[in-house]
Parts: C-alpha cells; sequence; structure tokens
C-alpha cells in the first residue's frame, strides 16, 4: 500500500522567473561589463548540459553548478574573467525563493495526496534552503532533503533512503515523481520505488509512467477517490 510520496521541486512543482531566463543572464551581465545575447540562451544552455560533469560519487558541489554556468555565459558571448561573477550572481538568484513561480497544479496535487492521508517529501538538487522554500511557497509537505545539506545528489540512493526514513516509509511503499528521467525516475526505480515521469513537453511520450500534469497524478498513483 501507498504511505509515502517524493516530489522534485524545480520543473515539477515550481518553474523559474524571469531573473532566472535569458533576460536574466542578460541583466546580470550587463552589471558585469557583458554584452549577452539572449537569443543563444537555449544553445548554450544545452552545450553547457552536455559538458557538466558531476562528481563521480554524485557528492553536491557547489563549484559544479557555478562551472555549469560559466559555460552558459560563455556560450551567450561572455569572455572571462567577468564570466565567473557573472556565474556567481546567477547561482545566488538560484538560492532566492521569490525568483520561482508555482505551477497552477502544484497546490491541488499537494492537497490530493493529503486528502489521502498520504506522507508527502520534497526531494532536490540544488543550491537553496528547501525547508525554506517549502515555506514561502505554502508547500504542505512532511519533509524537506536538499543535495545541499544532504551531501550527495540525486540519483545518489541515500537521499532517496533519507526521505524514506523521514516518512517511515519503505521503498515498496513509496512513489517518486519528478521531470528528470536520470535523476528521479531511473533514481527511484534503483532503489525499487515506482516513479512518475513529469513530462510537461511530451519529451518522453513512449514512456509508460508518464503524466503531462500534476492534475493526473492521482489516477497515476491509483489512487482511491476520496470519501465523501
Amino acid at each position: 500500500m501507498l504511505k509515502a510520496v517524493l516530489l522534485d521541486v524545480d520543473f515539477t512543482l515550481v518553474r523559474p522567473g524571469p531573473e532566472l531566463g535569458p533576460e536574466g543572464y542578460r541583466r546580470i551581465g550587463a552589471r558585469h561589463g557583458l554584452t549577452l545575447d539572449t537569443a543563444r540562451h537555449e544553445q548554450a544552455r544545452h552545450d553547457a548540459v552536455a559538458k557538466l560533469q558531476r562528481h563521480p560519487d554524485l557528492v553536491h558541489d557547489e563549484d559544479l553548478w557555478i562551472a555549469f554556468t560559466v559555460e552558459i555565459v560563455l556560450g551567450m558571448g561572455g569572455s572571462e574573467p567577468a564570466a565567473r561573477a557573472c556565474a556567481l550572481d546567477v547561482v545566488r538568484q538560484w538560492e532566492r525563493h521569490e525568483n520561482f513561480f508555482l505551477y497552477e497544479d502544484a497546490l491541488p496535487a499537494l492537497e490530493a495526496l493529503r486528502a489521502r492521508n498520504l506522507r508527502i517529501g520534497l526531494v532536490s538538487n540544488g543550491q537553496r534552503d528547501l525547508e525554506e522554500f517549502a515555506r514561502h511557497h505554502s508547500l504542505d509537505v512532511d519533509v524537506c532533503v536538499a543535495s545541499m545539506s544532504h551531501g550527495r545528489v540525486k540519483p545518489h540512493h541515500s537521499i532517496f533512503q533519507a526521505a524514506l526514513a523521514a516518512l517511515d516509509a519503505e521503498p515498496a511503499e513509496a512513489a517518486m515523481v519528478g521531470d528528470s528521467y536520470a535523476d528521479d525516475i531511473e533514481g527511484a526505480r534503483a532503489l525499487g520505488m515506482r516513479a512518475i515521469l513529469v513530462d510537461r513537453e511530451g519529451v518522453f511520450a513512449d514512456e509508460p509512467d508518464r503524466i503531462d500534469t500534476l492534475l493526473a497524478l492521482p489516477a497515476a498513483l491509483g489512487l482511491p477517490p476520496v470519501p465523501d
């Protein structure tokens, strides 16, 4: 029987606002004397993802995120040494809770899980205080496990295990919900959890356990109707 649901945060429950997009990079770049081309942002980010080399033991390492952001700045037309200073400012923006907006389906999905008496946990990679983030966005959850405080990033098994232990649930009694196939889905399944892919853009059309909106989550989990 399902006892707990773990959820990713970025691009699952929340989306980044303008300060974290092309215009945000342009504005921050200008403060560092850089002229960044917003039209090159998408390709620059794609190229940075391809170059990203995680720690072999999946240790949370802020320097990796800074290096990743430097690559985006350079790809948008920036140059060293200003690119690193610019990247540091961008990374700091990812730590600001107000720079993110809830998807419209986020709170209704959490309410639907609560209505069925399920325990809820957030599991996230990144540079932020996840508990403060949850409070800021009024996310009704029981536990928050962030890679920054935990020390390992998804898909390392220990970050999922830490959340499950806090929720007093075994892998077979829990499900993971997230937008990253490699981090969320494969990581959870390797531990014996069920996993639901949030595929808002329809990239993984052939994935059987996928939804394009969190409103479909109760049905995807096979949850019974809420009693009257």
